[in-house]
């Protein structure tokens, strides 16, 4: 597996991380016993960087990755490193309340994630998006605390605009910004991936394959449950549906070209915009893992990467990325 750097302070990880939100929330129904199974298969297959979230399914996800290393063998679980995002407010009917990025409630986030990953130490930690009410300062210098104390190893962060991202490296040393990063979703390319990398802070892409949109196995006639969050994404409601799979259609014929299916050449893509991003794949079957890792054997050059950007041109995609209640979090960058 070959391996990247998590910016200039963080550590080397696979060229892909595995994302496990889907294997306990927000895109349908889940094998418990099938996910462990491909976690497992991701580490014996070199993928170092597992993600998470504390409230993804409020908790189930970060039990599931901890019963997973548990069930590993020593040399496997000691190269696994986490990644978690906090500071979600969740309640019991799976509401979203806003996010908490107060210097106690990290503190109080981190001693429930490391319980629950069963972990004496976090690698990457950051808060899921800004808490409008308190400065990112206040927020990473909390974390900043962990990392002396030797609960966190390293500072990310998730979802912010480079002035955020200034603040925040002029407070402490940041490894990694997670942002969502694909064919069809390439806002970052303006001012965040310049900042990052003036700074020397890595990226890990989430949202590859736009959420299974272009996987190349979404169809248009698919029914998705209420839960799934796609079920109220704009990219998958309608006239923007049937263009966005159109993209895909063309992006079809360039993979199959070269051999490869779509989502290979769809995380290809991602792994040539630089050695700073690592991609997160949110593959939650075994199978899923395999095509995602077939990515790693894809070579594209100037003329596969022309076409490309002819089949799929930035802002191509058919609306927003979240529904418009949801972007306002997003900070800066939509």
């Amino acid at each position: 597996m070959q391996t990247r750097p998590l910016g200039t302070t963080g550590p080397r990880v696979s060229a892909l991380g595995l994302g496990c939100m889907g294997m306990s929330a927000l895109y349908g129904e889940a094998d418990r016993a099938e996910s462990i199974a491909t976690i497992h298969a991701a580490l014996e297959a070199g993928v170092t960087l597992l993600d998470t979230g504390d409230f993804y399914a409020m908790g189930h996800n970060e039990m599931l990755i901890g019963e997973a290393l548990r069930a590993t063998p020593a040399a496997l679980r000691e190269q696994a490193l986490t990644s978690v995002k906090f500071g979600a407010l969740r309640d019991p009917d799976g509401g979203w309340s806003g996010y908490d990025g107060r210097p106690a409630a990290v503190r109080n986030f981190a001693a429930y994630s490391l319980q629950r990953l069963g972990v004496d130490h976090i690698d990457v930690y950051r808060i899921a998006r800004l808490d409008p009410n308190v400065p990112i300062e206040e927020t990473v210098g909390a974390i900043a605390e962990l990392v002396e104390k030797g609960h966190v190893r390293h500072i990310g962060l998730s979802e912010v605009g480079a002035e955020t991202i200034r603040r925040a490296a002029a407070t402490a040393p940041i490894a990694d910004l997670q942002i969502e990063y694909s064919l069809i979703s390439r806002g970052i390319e303006d001012e965040v991936l310049p900042t990052t990398r003036e700074l020397g802070i890595g990226i890990t892409a989430y949202g590859v394959l736009s959420r299974g949109l272009i996987s190349g196995h979404f169809t248009a006639d698919r029914q998705l449950a209420p839960t799934d969050f796609r079920s109220m994404s704009p990219r998958f409601q309608g006239e923007n549906l049937q263009h966005n799979l159109s993209l895909v259609e063309a992006l079809r014929k360039i993979a199959e070209q070269k051999g490869v299916s779509v989502a290979q050449i769809a995380i290809a893509w991602v792994l040539s915009r630089g050695e700073d991003i690592v991609p997160l794949v949110g593959a939650r079957t075994r199978e899923r893992l395999t095509e995602a890792l077939g990515a790693l054997d894809v070579t594209l050059d100037d003329a596969d990467l022309a076409a490309i950007e002819q089949a799929v041109p930035a802002d191509a995609a058919a609306g927003d990325r979240y529904p418009a209640a949801q972007m306002s979090h997003l900070g800066t960058d939509r």
